[in-house]
């Protein structure tokens, strides 16, 4: 991974334009292609971004990322470098769930049916570029599903699946695909982009998941 922090502005070409003025920002670019420019705010969400496959240009003070399939450009404005460093940070472990989100991916995958009468498993942890997706299964109609699991559902676990669906519905074998969330407790606000992004939520009952109950968990 690549840190630059510089005083730049940034303009976006491609299906729309965008522009950022000049400004101290932090440049982020990523070993799987990806660039993002962050300011010191807006919590983990980047001003600008371009997702892999990426190509940097460098000149002197014009700085140009091309996407490799699109054609579309970030196009940065180089006024003054503070920080500059690379570091190798190796392959990354994955996230640990705790007990009981890992115990309701257990509990699902091996019973899958609990989400839908004629729903069948393809695997748990299905690998991605980004890590693992909770659980990747078929519905009644055959169509392929990838289902996050949390204990507690907000924005972040939304964001996460979405990332997973984006690379998944590039692969041909598996595509389409959709997403469902699934958490004990799902915010009001988790819900409402899951919605917005065409994501189907599930509010699971652990205790009743752990007996197998006959009631099948609510899927809005």
């Amino acid at each position: 991974m690549r840190l630059v922090i510089a005083r730049c502005s940034v303009d976006y070409v491609g299906r729309l334009t965008a522009h950022l003025p000049m400004a101290s920002r932090l440049l982020l670019f990523k070993a799987d292609g990806s660039v993002s420019v962050h300011a010191d705010d807006r919590a983990y969400k980047p001003l600008n971004w371009m997702n892999p496959p990426c190509k940097l240009r460098e000149d002197e003070k014009t700085w140009t990322v091309t996407h490799g399939k699109t054609g579309e450009k970030l196009i940065l404005t180089i006024e003054e470098i503070m920080h500059d460093s690379s570091h190798e940070l190796g392959v990354d472990p994955g996230l640990r769930k705790d007990g009981v989100e890992a115990h309701l991916q257990e509990l699902l995958a091996e019973h899958i049916g609990t989400l839908g009468e004629g729903w069948s498993l393809i695997r748990r942890e299905y690998p991605t570029a980004i890590g693992p997706v909770d659980i990747l299964c078929r519905d009644h109609t055959g169509a392929t599903v990838a289902v996050e699991i949390k204990r507690r559902g907000e924005i972040d676990g939304v964001e996460q699946l979405t990332r997973y669906l984006e690379l998944l519905n590039r692969d041909p074998l598996i595509a389409p695909v959709r997403g469902v969330f699934a958490a004990q407790e799902i915010k009001p606000q988790a819900r409402v982009l899951a919605t917005d992004r065409g994501i189907g939520c599930v509010v699971l009952d652990y205790d009743s998941l752990r007996g197998i109950a006959p009631e099948n968990p609510t899927l809005f």
